[in-house]
């Protein structure tokens, strides 16, 4: 059995957003010791075949698994690829002695339940200024940069490239096979988007088009915002190494956004696709590497995504107690 801090902060960590919600993780836990795997059963193959995606969802879980224990006194060492002859092992994280709890970290510990991928409409009202720099500070803390795109040609811009792409992938026949294979439709199934999680359809199109879940003609139509906050989290480099360094810039940012009560969704069809993700670099302008595209704003409470239990996706040794 794993010690009760440890499956606190496993309980944590599988609530990590990933693609459909695959959960593409795996967790070797042993006295002092837990190592992080990529499941690579659950990549998809369509919309994420280098398992880009996938790295940047364990990312974002070990950033929970550190928070979880940070905020209970626990010190832990991370240490990222620790074997290059098994490249499905992403990091290790040893644990042991006691630290002060840092207030910060607590008050992102505690918004990882109630963080949520909201997909239905924002209000309008803009993200204020003091909020934007806690975001981009979110992401500078763990080697990540949030580019938020303020400047009217850049946001034009972007904006068209998302609703190319989205609409590029709405028309491929392999992505939406795919996709439709995760669509979570059995209540009971722990994985999956349910169609419950989509937002409604809109009154009239928005300018940033949503990826859908199944039908969602049984909620009413409602209008969306006109011009979300987008935000382009970017790499110096797009190594495995990088996209586990994203996606903890990525779940911080997300955990910071919960804390401000500002809601946040993913626009992934620009990052999947490669034309579109060399696009969206060139512009950028500035050399990096884009690996997650959100959209933030003030949203009414959105429904959250079911999870495979701890036991499920992780294994202790027999003779631990």
């Amino acid at each position: 059995m794993t010690s009760p801090q440890i499956k606190t902060a496993l309980e944590a960590a599988i609530l990590a957003p990933s693609p459909h919600n695959t959960q593409p993780w795996r967790f070797e836990v042993a006295e002092d010791t837990v190592e992080l795997f990529l499941d690579e059963s659950r990549i998809l193959a369509i919309a994420d075949p280098d398992g880009r995606e996938a790295r940047m969802s364990c990312g974002a879980a070990l950033f929970n698994l550190r928070m979880s224990l940070r905020s209970r006194g626990v010190p832990v060492r991370v240490e990222l690829l620790p074997d290059r002859d098994r490249p499905a092992l992403l990091a290790r994280v040893r644990i042991g002695g006691h630290l002060a709890v840092a207030s910060d970290e607590l008050v992102l510990c505690q918004a990882i339940p109630r963080r949520r991928t909201n997909r239905g409409p924002f209000r309008e009202e803009r993200v204020p200024g003091s909020v934007q720099k806690t975001l981009r500070q979110a992401a500078l803390r763990e080697r990540g940069r949030l580019i938020l795109l303020d400047q009217p040609a850049r946001y034009s811009a972007v904006a068209t490239l998302l609703r190319l792409a989205e609409f590029s992938q709405r028309q491929d026949t392999d992505f939406q096979d795919e996709l439709v294979q995760w669509v979570a439709g059995d209540p009971a199934r722990l994985d999956g988007v349910p169609p419950l999680a989509s937002g409604p359809p809109p009154v009239t199109e928005p300018l940033v088009l949503l990826r859908e879940y199944g039908s969602n003609s049984q909620k009413a139509p409602r209008e969306y915002e006109q011009e979300p906050l987008l935000g382009v989290l970017v790499t110096h480099g797009d190594t495995s190494y990088d996209h586990l360094l994203a996606g903890q810039a990525m779940q911080r940012v997300l955990l910071a956004a919960t804390v401000c009560e500002v809601s946040a969704s993913f626009l992934s069809a620009a990052v999947e696709l490669p034309s579109s993700r060399a696009s969206l670099r060139s512009l950028l302008g500035d050399g990096a590497y884009p690996q997650v595209v959100l959209r933030f704003g003030y949203g009414y409470q959105a429904p959250g995504t079911r999870r495979r239990p701890v036991d499920e996706v992780s294994t202790c040794p027999q003779n631990q107690t």
